[in-house]
């Protein structure tokens, strides 16, 4: 037998009610997928790493990352449109971070899993 599936067809009508109750919206289940497309690149994933430990510029992070600076500001374009980092400007540089703490916390929390 599929040990994947139940023996028998009960189906608990109380916690399929309150399951569906306490389900998040299409809408929000659809942006929260689209949030993990933007976490499922590698290189965002460096680059959101690398601004989780100080603010830094363009260039810093192509030195970083051993990467092109066309590379890092299409990348960062990407993440500043899902408002995963913010910028602001000090003169002619321009300094990124992340947007919030709730950005570093999905990464604490992601390498966290992956060690377990």
């Amino acid at each position: 037998m599929n040990d994947l599936m139940c023996d028998d067809n009960l189906v608990h009508d109380e916690v399929c009610e309150q399951v569906t109750v306490d389900m998040p919206s299409e809408n929000d289940l659809y942006d929260v997928a689209e949030l993990f497309k933007i976490f499922g690149d590698s290189t965002r994933i460096r680059i959101l790493s690398a601004l989780a430990q100080a603010e830094m510029c363009v260039c810093d992070i192509s030195v970083v990352l051993n990467m092109t600076k066309s590379a890092v500001s299409h990348q960062l374009r990407i993440l500043r449109q899902a408002k995963l980092v913010k910028n602001r400007r000090k003169g002619k540089e321009i300094f990124y971070s992340l947007d919030d703490d709730h950005v570093n916390s999905i990464i604490k929390l992601a390498l966290e899993h992956i060690k377990e």
